[in-house]
């Protein structure tokens, strides 16, 4: 039975090991680190300046009887509109994938955002070329708004897919 916990500082050494090339950290990230590969501290330091800044953002880690398995943040996008929410840095443990982990986290992630935050909207972002985990997303019942919105990777043109779950 997987369970979220707040996320302890020495769990960065475990998420930023779960990805393997940049392209994942791409997908999990967009532009949000200058640079791949990031380290325990990067993530950490990130951390401290988005609640340094006020930004309302609480970050979550993933576990079960193994340990931990997973990392998603869950943040106010907008100051003073405590309506909507959005999902973030989603990531499973890459040993554990394919197992349907992923949306039994984006599960207790709304669970959370609707009955503790009180949220009435929860969007997320995804890569169009990301099918893994645009194929979770809609299996938890996300949709697509119909917005998105154009990102390069490399040579690459990806497309960022905008996709929301009403309570």
């Amino acid at each position: 039975m997987l369970r979220l916990r707040p996320y302890r500082r020495s769990d960065a050494e475990a998420v930023i090991r779960w990805i393997k090339s940049e392209r994942e950290f791409r997908y999990w990230c967009a532009d949000r680190f200058e640079s791949y590969p990031i380290t325990a501290y990067d993530l950490n330091e990130q951390y401290d300046d988005l609640e340094a800044s006020g930004g309302e953002i609480y970050h979550f880690t993933a576990y079960d009887e193994s340990g931990i398995v997973g990392h998603i943040n869950i943040r106010f996008p907008e100051p003073d509109n405590f309506d909507t929410v959005r999902l973030g840095y989603v990531i499973i443990d890459d040993s554990r994938r394919g197992q349907g982990l992923g949306k039994e986290m984006i599960k207790l992630a709304l669970e959370y955002s609707f009955g503790i935050m009180k949220a009435k909207k929860v969007t997320i972002g995804v890569f169009a070329e990301n099918k893994a985990a645009l194929r979770c997303y809609l299996s938890a019942g996300f949709r697509d708004t119909g917005v998105s919105e154009k990102f390069r990777f490399n040579d690459e043109e990806w497309n960022c897919m905008e996709l929301e779950i009403n309570k």
